[in-house]
């Protein structure tokens, strides 16, 4: 009876014995508390990464200068001054509009014997075509003339004074059948300036 009731005794010890190994018994739970100590509130490291400061990536909002390098546009090429009135004209004629100086390849718009616009230079006629010298007045014009004489020649802004002799535009290096030769420039303005009747005096 003896024996019977200590082999239960250890029966029952094994048994409890095993059931508290096969769930975590108190012999495994303290050697994990040796091998892993129970974190403190010191040592619980936080599950998310801490909050830092970064440094602004934001950069600095900076003009750029336009680049040096970049072709910049042409400027358009301005108009030529009209030249300026300068000195006196030759002529004595004060009712003269125009006056035209033969020796000195010049010419002048006037008003009451003053000077409004040039000298401008010119070119008149050659030998066996020369300009006559003289007073004379307008008597026709046509902007966009041809010669009926020199195979259809043109002859912008004509300003004719003395029979077929006109200011016109023309070479100004070449000498002419007997017209006054102008820039473009200046004949588009003897054009606008000089009117029906307008005197023209030519002094060699």
């Amino acid at each position: 009876m003896y024996v019977r009731k200590t082999v239960m005794a250890m029966a029952t010890l094994t048994a409890a014995g095993l059931l508290l190994t096969a769930c975590g018994g108190t012999s495994d739970v303290q050697n994990a508390a040796q091998q892993q100590p129970i974190p403190t509130s010191s040592s619980v490291q936080p599950t998310t990464a801490p909050t830092t400061t970064q440094p602004s990536t934001t950069q600095p909002t900076t003009t750029t200068p336009p680049s040096t390098t970049s072709e910049k546009p042409k400027p358009k090429p301005e108009p030529k001054p009209e030249p300026k009135p300068t000195g006196e004209a030759p002529c004595t004629n004060i009712a003269a509009k125009a006056c035209i100086d033969l020796s000195a390849n010049k010419s002048w718009l006037l008003d009451n014997g003053k000077v409004v616009y040039g000298p401008v230079p010119i070119t008149h006629g050659r030998k066996g075509y020369r300009t006559p010298p003289g007073s004379f007045r307008v008597f026709h014009k046509n902007r966009n003339h041809k010669s009926s004489i020199f195979n259809n020649a043109p002859m912008p802004n004509s300003v004719f004074f003395n029979g077929g002799i006109a200011f016109h535009q023309g070479s100004l290096r070449q000498t002419s059948h007997g017209c006054i030769h102008l820039s473009p420039a200046a004949s588009q303005k003897y054009f606008s300036y000089l009117g029906y009747g307008d005197t023209v005096q030519v002094v060699p």
